[in-house]
């Protein structure tokens, strides 16, 4: 009997035995191949502008044997990103070099070059550019800022502590203002003359964007006379106006200067690592190929190496204020110390003076959790010195209203000074959750709020909920919306169980956007901030 137990067990080491000798290289393979996937794959961390021509060089890399990841984000998160976590990228597309500068490795990216030109400009409605005197005329930065100071033009543009457009626009006026010299100083930054005149120009701003293309959709579906944009961008804005019978823009180059910007592809360097430099390469030399160079160009990119071009693509249109045969100037800029103070002075005195009314659901289902991460996300949002590490916080200037609702408006609690929110926070500490969700009648009484705000303010509604409204009626919010004709956005943020239909029609009807706050309300308040 135990000869047979012996026996048996002889054979079942032996069976292991030579499963492993079949397993083994089975999962070696299996290794290997994960490693081959791994060592093709290229990742790209991309600028949103450069999402046009995603699918063509997606195509080319697969041709070209290269499993490429791009993700896209804005200019200045990328350079937050690669400041935090440049380990997780290969390559690097930005709008512009100025960027590079900004990192925190200024050996981080290597061998960048440029892939197009594209020049933040300011479209003007022809008439309107007509009436200033600006069309076939030579054109100062002075002479749009005068425009903007005597409230003969208003604009809307995108945020600058958040966007490429918005930030290297107000380092192109600020360089202007100083009298274009070759170098923007900290001691220029503290002049008078210059920090009025920059408030005079922020005055003018209608609406502010946190993105480019929402920027676009805004300027569609409102009723603006001017906007700073990419070229590129305004090009195609303008193709769209035509196209539904609308006046097109008439774009403005300075003759003192230009903010340019070079569309940088560069790498990401981690040391010695030949395939993935070999990778770089190929994509890099594929986007300055000719024939990519005219496929830019169909998208309205400046696609040629060098200042003028006598034949470019017929969107390139000289009726609007287009002229590819001058050359443009371009404006300089400052250290990266410089560009930090000149943020800071932007964040904490430039930008013009905001009301936003904040309305929050308190109602049953925002119980526990929820009340929980909606008083973290406003305590963050109200306390000046976390809110300035995101150049996001609120100034004296401003004003903040915060309206609570459930089924009915319950509470509204406010500051007229921005950086003395003691009471609002202490009024957020003791909410507490109950009843049903009416998203309309809140909206109202902040419409209501904000009729009593002068122009001198940007008015701006932020209206979070996390379920779906049970009561009130969008009819209701309409009819008083339209009666007061404010032009006021009403920013939604969806939480939790949020029906977002709802406040995606609140959103349209005021020419606002929704914001997804449901992987984190913390970062939704945040994006919608430079909103304002």
């Amino acid at each position: 009997m135990r000869q047979k137990q012996g026996t048996s067990l002889f054979v079942k080491i032996i069976a292991v035995l030579i499963g492993f000798m079949f397993v083994i290289p089975f999962i070696a393979g299996l290794f290997e191949s994960v490693s081959e996937v791994f060592s093709n794959r290229f990742v790209l961390i991309s600028s949103e502008s450069n999402k046009v021509f995603d699918s063509e060089l997606k195509e080319y890399a697969k041709k070209s044997g290269i499993d490429l990841k791009v993700e896209y984000y804005g200019d200045l998160e990328i350079v937050d990103l690669l400041n935090s976590s440049a380990d997780n990228y290969d390559g690097v597309w930005i709008s512009n070099s100025l960027w590079f500068y900004m990192l925190d490795n200024p050996y981080l990216v290597t061998d960048s070059k440029s892939i197009s030109i594209n020049p933040v400009v300011m479209g003007i409605s022809k008439s309107k550019a007509q009436e200033l005197g600006f069309v076939n005329s030579d054109v100062y930065n002075r002479d749009i800022l005068n425009a903007i100071a005597d409230k003969k033009l208003s604009y809307v543009m995108t945020s600058v502590t958040k966007t490429n457009t918005g930030a290297t626009a107000y380092l192109g006026f600020l360089n202007s203002i100083a009298g274009s010299p070759e170098v923007l100083t900290s001691e220029m930054l503290s002049n008078d003359n210059l920090r009025n005149s920059m408030k005079a120009f922020f005055n003018g701003v209608e609406r502010v964007s946190g993105d480019e293309d929402y920027l676009t959709d805004m300027f569609l579906n409102g009723k603006y006379e001017a906007v700073i944009n990419y070229e590129s961008t305004l090009i195609n804005l303008n193709q769209k106006l035509v196209s539904e019978g609308k006046e097109p823009l008439y774009l403005i180059y300075p003759v003192d200067g230009v903010a340019i910007n070079d569309m940088p592809f560069g790498y990401v360097s981690h040391g010695q690592n030949d395939k993935k430099k070999e990778q770089f390469k190929t994509l890099q030399d594929y986007l300055r190929s000719k024939n990519v160079r005219d496929k830019l160009e169909e998208k309205g990119f400046r696609s040629w190496y060098g200042g003028i071009n006598n034949n470019p693509n017929t969107l390139f249109n000289k009726d609007w204020g287009i002229d590819t045969s001058k050359y443009l100037i371009s404006l300089k800029y400052p250290s990266k110390a410089v560009i930090n103070e000149a943020f800071d002075l932007y964040a904490e005195e430039l930008r013009k003076p905001a009301h936003v009314v904040f309305c929050l659901d308190v109602s049953g289902s925002m119980y526990g959790e929820g009340i929980s991460e909606l008083k973290e996300a406003m305590k963050y949002i109200l306390n000046k010195e976390e809110a300035r590490k995101d150049r996001i916080q609120f100034t004296k200037a401003d004003k903040i209203t915060i309206v609570t609702f459930d089924s009915t408006v319950k509470s509204v609690s406010e500051t007229v000074a921005g950086d003395n929110t003691e009471i609002l926070e202490y009024f957020v500490d003791e909410l507490e959750a109950d009843g049903g969700t009416n998203i309309y009648d809140p909206s109202i009484r902040a419409l209501d709020i904000l009729k009593n705000t002068d122009e001198n303010y940007s008015k701006v509604i932020v209206l979070m909920t996390d379920g779906q409204s049970n009561s009130g009626s969008l009819y209701s919010l309409e009819n008083r919306y339209s009666y007061d004709n404010q032009n006021i956005p009403i920013y939604g943020i969806t939480f939790g169980n949020a029906y977002k239909p709802d406040l995606e029609d609140v959103a349209s009807l005021s020419n606002g956007k929704v914001f997804d706050g449901k992987s984190g309300l913390k970062k939704a308040f945040e994006e919608v901030r430079s909103y304002s």
